[in-house]
């Protein structure tokens, strides 16, 4: 027995209907969109999360008073080009 009581007969059978209805061309095509749509998704969720780190650290130097010290990493380093 396979998944769920199907056994891999089954699974065969499924898979060669699809291929006979949608073609494999067309299966390769719902299969990159679909690659695309995750890889944006995620790309957007990690601009995201940039975005909220970013504006918590400007928040933190906003409410700073002088003379205090603000814990924090550097995530890039960037030289002034006069």
């Amino acid at each position: 027995m396979g998944i769920g009581g199907i056994g891999i007969w089954q699974l065969l059978i499924v898979l060669v209907i699809v291929l006979l209805l949608f073609g494999t061309k067309r299966l390769k095509n719902i299969g990159s969109d679909l690659g695309n749509a995750i890889k944006g998704f995620k790309g957007a969720m990690t601009d995201e999360e940039k975005a909220k780190a970013e504006n918590a650290t400007t928040e933190k130097l906003e409410s700073a008073e002088s003379g205090e010290v603000i814990e924090g990493e550097v995530t890039s380093k960037e030289k002034n080009k006069v």
